[in-house]
Order: structure tokens, then C-alpha cells, then sequence
């Protein structure tokens, strides 16, 4: 199912914004892109996400500014005490002026930004402040997907009233008739008899009952109702029933597929056509929802 979802946040000195899409997929795709030193989130994300979504392609960026000069200034003591230790060797081989305090600041590294982050406390604090506004938004993505959801659920039951209709057509059709089916039973038979010599009782009887169960399509419209019936119990339930509902779909397409192999009717044929069609709709439906 698709869906977007934004939220922002800031804290000592931090901004950040999170961005989560959605697409379809038929299984729970997570793709992450964290900003550098919030890796560390990353296995309470995946499972935060996956406790709530069961199914689609979803990509969630973190993107994190760091306001300057928030942090403040400090010595690098350890790199200022390696440049007075050089100047004190030095100083024993050649006369120079004793180093001013201006000029060993304006070195390269002694003077540095001081990231209050590096502490433990600080950087709990932000991460559990990121960690919220990224709940915020996936409760932001996972009611769009539902607002979707609840649109899809109109257009499923159109889709299988829809092939309820063509279920009904089809067991009333001439051609699934008891008489329909004694009359197409006797012409192969008779079609049988007149191009094979010498068959069995026996033989005859095989070759009979294959036929029969060839021409009857009763068994097929009736798993197609059984179906139905799965299908609208699945709508009830609705809770995470999209790999359920693909596998269902294919059970439709298996008994739609048989029943038109299986019609010697032009109305059969045809009603067994629409029905094949219309469950490729469902099919293509069921593919958005989770």
C-alpha cells in the first residue's frame, strides 16, 4: 500500500526531519538511510516498523542538522601538549623566540568545537527524541495506508459481487444444466461408439465416466462459492490479509480456467470468460493492500 509521512524535531542544538514512503510489495521491505551517528537506531526502527506494517516497500530517511556553534570552544590539550613539547626540543638546537599564546591557538587542531553530542547523556536525549518524532510518523504513514485501505475495500466488493453475479449466471446457463449435460453426454457417446469397434463394457464405462466428469461443471461452481465465502470472511477480518487474499485469488483463477476448458456452451464459455476477467481485477486490487 502506498503512503507518505513527514515529521520534524529538534533538541540541544539539533534539528531533524524524517520522511517515510510506502509502495506496494509483497512482502515488508525496509530500506533505512540514516544520518551519520544514528546508525545506531537502526535495530529499534526495523523492529518499531515491523510490529506495525506487515507488507510493502517502505524507505525512511533521517536527515539531521547540527546548529553551528552550539557546542561552544575547547583546547585540544593532548595536540597542544605535542606542539610545546616539539617547541621545547627545537628550542635546545636553535635560539628562538619563546612561542606567544595567540599564535599556539591559531594552530591547526588546538582549538576545536566542543560537541556536547560526544557525551552519553546528551546524545540519549536526542536519540530518544528522534525515536519519537519517528513514531509520530509512522503513525502518520500507517493511518494513510488504513484511509487507503478503506477505499480499497469498496472497490473488493464491488470486484466480488461482481464475480458472485457471473458464479450465478454460470450455474444457470443452459449449459450447466443437468439436461444439458445427459445431451452433450449421449452425442460423445454415441461420437465414441461410432469411431471405436470392439470396446468393453468395462472400457465403455471409463470412457463414460470421464466423460461426464469432463462436461460437469458443478464442482468448479461450487468451490468458486466456497470461495466467495473466504473471500467475505477475509474482508470481516481484515487485519493483514493480502498474502492470504493473493493466494485466494489464484484459487479463483484455477476454478474460472477449468470451468472454461471444461464448457462445450457459447453462454458458459462466455460467462467463464467475464469471470476470468474479473478476478484478474480483484487480483490486480488485492496486489495494494496489506
Amino acid at each position: 500500500m502506498t503512503g507518505f509521512a513527514r515529521a520534524d524535531g529538534g533538541l540541544d542544538g539539533f534539528s531533524w526531519a524524517w520522511e517515510l514512503k510506502s509502495v506496494n510489495s509483497k512482502a515488508l521491505d525496509i530500506r533505512l538511510r540514516l544520518a551519520p551517528g544514528f546508525d545506531h537506531l537502526e535495530p529499534q526502527l526495523r523492529q518499531s516498523l515491523g510490529a506495525r506494517l506487515k507488507r510493502g516497500a517502505v524507505s525512511a530517511t533521517l536527515s539531521v542538522q547540527h546548529a553551528a556553534g552550539t557546542g561552544g570552544i575547547r583546547v585540544n590539550r593532548e595536540a597542544l601538549a605535542q606542539i610545546l613539547s616539539l617547541v621545547e626540543e627545537l628550542a635546545g638546537r636553535k635560539t628562538i623566540a619563546p612561542p606567544r599564546l595567540d599564535g599556539l591557538l591559531a594552530l591547526r587542531g588546538v582549538l576545536e568545537a566542543a560537541d556536547e553530542a560526544e557525551s552519553p547523556e546528551r546524545r540519549e536525549r536526542v536519540s530518544q527524541a528522534v525515536l519519537a518524532s519517528w513514531e509520530a510518523a509512522l503513525s502518520r504513514l500507517v493511518e494513510m495506508r488504513l484511509a487507503e485501505g478503506a477505499r480499497l475495500a469498496a472497490v473488493l466488493d464491488e470486484r466480488l459481487g461482481e464475480i458472485a453475479t457471473l458464479a450465478r449466471a454460470a450455474e444457470a446457463s443452459a449449459g450447466a444444466q443437468p439436461p444439458a449435460l445427459k445431451a452433450r453426454l449421449r452425442t460423445l457417446i454415441e461420437t465414441l461408439l461410432e469411431t471405436s469397434t470392439g470396446l468393453s463394457e468395462e472400457r465403455l464405462a471409463q470412457e463414460a465416466a470421464l466423460i461426464v466428469a469432463r462436461a460437469d461443471v458443478r464442482e468448479e461452481l461450487d468451490r468458486l462459492k466456497a470461495h466467495l465465502a473466504a473471500a467475505a470472511d477475509l474482508m470481516r477480518e481484515g487485519v493483514a490479509i493480502g498474502r492470504r487474499f493473493d493466494f485466494l485469488c489464484q484459487e479463483f483463477n484455477r476454478e474460472a480456467n477449468t470451468l472454461c476448458s471444461k464448457s462445450g456452451d457459447v453462454e458458459l464459455t462466455r460467462t467463464g470468460l467475464a469471470l476470468k476477467a474479473a478476478i484478474e481485477q480483484l487480483r490486480e486490487q488485492v496486489q495494494n493492500i496489506e
